[in-house]
């Protein structure tokens, strides 16, 4: 009979041995040493990300900011040089005014019948031309003064809805263009803006007794 004795104790090894491995799988599952490493390194990489975003988010804020800035003070230039402009009614005595390449025209204008325009070269006017076309206010300087052309047109009917008799008076028509740039930055890519206003000029006539 030895021979099932040895089977049983075979048996009662396994038995125990499963036991024992089963006890050494509970211990090693249940350890949690470790775990506050794994934790604080999450945390940290969370904190990280959330801190490169704010970073981010804050960079592009500062960004648009100054980008409104340049805007609106280009906006601005221009304005004041249309309006520097039209307050000097010398600057619409056609005496002035000078033939030029209809072709350098930008496209949007080659539909407006304009024959001359001042100064006859925009990018580079006289000193004469300058002086009199703008008259700023004490205390007004430009960094970059704006770049103002008068462009002469051959329309000469009232505008509409003026209420103003073709009789009474006679209409000449201009366009005035004005470009401005932003006056703090001095980077290549600074801010422009570019405006047009059209003006008409009324001149008595002797049909209407004036």
């Amino acid at each position: 009979m030895p021979k099932v004795t040895d089977v049983k104790k075979k048996s009662f090894r396994r038995k125990k041995e499963k036991a024992v491995m089963g006890k050494k799988s509970n211990l090693i599952l249940r350890n949690e040493s470790g775990v506050a490493l794994v934790v604080a390194l999450l945390m940290i990489v969370i904190l990280s990300l959330i801190g490169l975003a704010s970073s981010s988010t804050s960079t592009f804020e500062i960004k648009l900011s100054g980008n409104k800035r340049g805007v609106t003070d280009a906006f601005y230039t221009a304005e004041a040089g249309a309006q520097s402009v039209m307050a000097n009614t010398g600057n619409f005595s056609t005496s002035y005014y000078a033939d030029f390449d209809l072709n350098s025209l930008p496209v949007e204008l080659r539909n407006e019948l304009i024959d001359h325009r001042y100064p006859g070269d925009p990018e580079n006017p006289t000193l004469e031309e300058k002086n009199r076309m703008f008259s700023y206010p004490d205390g007004v300087f430009y960094q970059d003064a704006p770049l103002v052309t008068i462009y002469h047109t051959t329309k000469s009917s009232p505008p509409i809805a003026s209420g103003f008799s073709a009789i009474n008076f006679e209409f000449q028509q201009y366009i005035i263009d004005s470009i401005g740039r932003d006056q703090l930055d001095v980077s290549a890519n600074r801010s422009n803006c570019e405006i047009r206003e059209k003006v008409v000029r009324l001149i008595p006539t002797m049909q209407g007794g004036y």
